[in-house]
């Protein structure tokens, strides 16, 4: 009895010992969540980052935006608080002080998001592109620059297991030296697809969004084609844009192709809103073979045998590790010195401004109907 006497007391203390470093753990994994604020509802993107958050590496701390019954609606849809909303990215900053914002408004916002951010040493990712223009992201560049801060772009094809399989290849020599890469990004177009209201209305406005296809799409080649070059600028551009659907579109292209010419490579950009099935897909031609990602998960490798035989590989990929598989994860590795970039990686400012370039370039040949030729500084 006197055995069993001292081992109840000492039960309790273990236990309460045990309860004490849960709380303690569970307050540190609590102040290591980066506080994140969303600026703007408008970009139907945004439900990405409240899917994110349960992963639990971010607190969104604060959201602004202007349309009230917009973010009721996503309230009720993610569970958030209206507490946490604010009419102007302003009063959000100054009442939540978030560490990090994620945009989420139009293209032309982006340089507003980062003169009101950068000087507060707030860190900030936009969604792709990078900004309207070339103009907007130099802008952009020199205030993240001059103030410290991470100025990163996120594009969904980022987190494709398959581009990264194809990066590697290349990179490992297998295919030989890369000589043309096919990217191809479309759907049936926003209108068709039932894209709420909120969206649409800016998605179509060349102010605000720099373009249709050749912007909402065409960006993403250029994005892919700076990353495989390592940061090498095309010597020329050259574009050509249709509009295939001018009830819906009246005042943007909806389809677009886009040529970028290396001294040993050439990469086609095709970005349409006129294609019955979506798609997002890449083909990289060497010298020896050709790699394909056929979407997010599916790799095909064919190292040519005779005039039109192949050896193939055929796989399916899982997805790149933490935090390499979602931007919000990464955003915060970044932020926090967990990772440092390669210069040209896809989310990278060096790399946008690039593409910003090429964006610019193909918008003027697109208009002009001649080749556009680019300098190689940044």
């Amino acid at each position: 009895m006197y055995r069993d006497s001292l081992i109840a007391p000492t039960r309790l203390v273990i236990f309460m010992m045990l309860l004490t470093l849960c709380l303690l753990v569970t307050q540190a994994v609590a102040a290591e969540k980066l506080k994140v604020g969303v600026v703007g509802l408008t970009h139907t993107h945004v439900h990405w980052i409240f899917e994110s958050e349960k992963r639990g590496d971010f607190e969104i701390v604060g959201i602004s935006e202007s349309d009230m019954d917009l973010a009721k609606r996503y309230a009720k849809q993610h569970g958030f608080s209206m507490s946490k909303v604010y009419p102007t990215m302003d009063a959000m900053l100054s009442a939540r002080k978030p560490k990090a914002v994620a945009a989420f408004g139009n293209i032309f916002e982006h340089l507003q998001v980062v003169q009101k951010a950068a000087p507060l040493g707030i860190h900030v990712m936009v969604e792709k592109p990078l900004a309207i223009n070339m103009q907007h992201a130099s802008e952009m560049a020199n205030l993240a620059r001059k103030h410290g801060i991470q100025l990163l772009t996120n594009y969904e094809t980022t987190w494709y297991p398959t581009n990264h399989k194809v990066k590697s290849v290349l990179s490992q020599g297998e295919v030989g030296e890369l000589r043309k890469v096919i990217v191809r990004d479309g759907h049936k177009g926003p209108a068709k697809l039932g894209i709420n209201k909120e969206f649409l209305d800016w998605l179509l406005d060349p102010e605000l969004n720099g373009g249709g296809a050749i912007t909402d799409f065409g960006c993403y080649g250029a994005n892919l084609m700076t990353w495989l070059m390592d940061g090498q600028v095309p010597t020329h551009v050259t574009a050509v844009t249709q509009q295939l659907q001018q009830e819906n579109n009246p005042n943007v292209d909806d389809d677009a192709t886009i040529i970028l010419s290396y001294p040993t490579a050439q990469a086609n950009i095709q970005g349409s809103w006129n294609w019955p099935i979506g798609r997002k897909d890449m083909e990289a031609y060497g010298l020896n073979g050709v790699l394909y990602a056929d979407n997010r998960s599916q790799f095909r490798k064919r190292i040519a045998k005779g005039y039109d035989g192949f050896d193939e590989e055929v796989l399916q990929l899982e997805e790149r590790p933490y935090p390499y598989d979602d931007p919000f994860s990464y955003f915060k590795a970044v932020i926090n010195g967990d990772i440092k970039p390669d210069k040209y990686a896809l989310s990278s400012l060096e790399n946008n401004l690039i593409v910003m370039k090429i964006l610019d370039a193909a918008r003027e040949s697109a208009k002009t109907g001649t080749q556009v030729a680019l300098k190689s500084a940044n």
